[in-house]
């Protein structure tokens, strides 16, 4: 599965893009100024952004200098006839490629799957595999089950998508707060302790030992990581 993030202010234009890119491959997410767009790319696995130049908040040329900053995912701009100078900018900046409306559905297929192909063959993007497994435990994404030592194991919809994030990036240190806002998609309140309590209950269920875990580590003073 691609994801793939379409950024205009205009809804009507990111309705079209998806009518004309819809595949059961591509997960379409939307945002509505470079802003969103930078924080989506900041925290999810995106395989190729669709980004208009002119938005409010934050334009397309900024955003893409900063995309550029944290990632190598590649940019289609999605510009107007006019906008010549803003195209080569662009594609100074960091651009992959450039869409000039009124567009042709053709063209937006051809150009995206070229782009994700690229992308892909040059190792860029993690297209995640529907089974994860670290040590004795296993995670099918497919169909949701959880294996620990080859037994099923139940867990609740938040504790399942816990143990899928931190199954899909060993040894990375995920804060409270970035746990927070990647599962429950908002922002947590300063003084919840709402992760914690799911980490432990987690651990209670996945861990042979809680007291003493073997995957699910704690790092201090920053957060918690899977032990690859």
């Amino acid at each position: 599965m691609y994801n793939i993030l379409i950024c205009d202010d205009e809804k009507d234009i990111v309705n079209a893009l998806k009518i004309y890119l819809i595949n059961p491959e591509y997960n379409m997410i939307e945002a509505s100024n470079g802003q969103e767009a930078l924080d989506i790319v900041s925290r999810e696995d995106i395989h190729l952004v669709l980004m208009d130049i002119m938005m409010p908040v934050m334009d397309g040329i900024t955003a893409l200098t900063k995309i550029r900053e944290v990632s190598n995912v590649p940019v289609i701009l999605l510009t107007a006839k006019s906008e010549d100078m803003d195209k080569v900018l662009g594609l100074t900046v960091g651009a992959d490629d450039y869409i000039t409306k009124p567009f042709n559905p053709v063209e937006v297929g051809a150009r995206v799957k070229s782009q994700l192909r690229r992308y892909m063959q040059l190792g860029g993007g993690n297209i995640k595999p529907d089974t994860i497994t670290i040590g004795s435990i296993e995670v099918n994404d497919i169909t949701k089950e959880v294996l620990v030592d080859g037994e099923a194991v139940t867990l609740t919809p938040k504790e399942y998508d816990i143990l899928l994030l931190l199954m899909s990036n060993p040894g990375k240190v995920f804060s409270p707060k970035e746990i927070y806002r990647r599962v429950w998609k908002e922002n947590p309140y300063s003084s919840d302790n709402t992760v914690a309590v799911h980490i432990r209950h987690l651990r209670e269920k996945i861990e042979i030992n809680p007291a003493e875990p073997r995957y699910l580590k704690v790092i201090f003073g920053q957060g918690y990581k899977m032990e690859g």
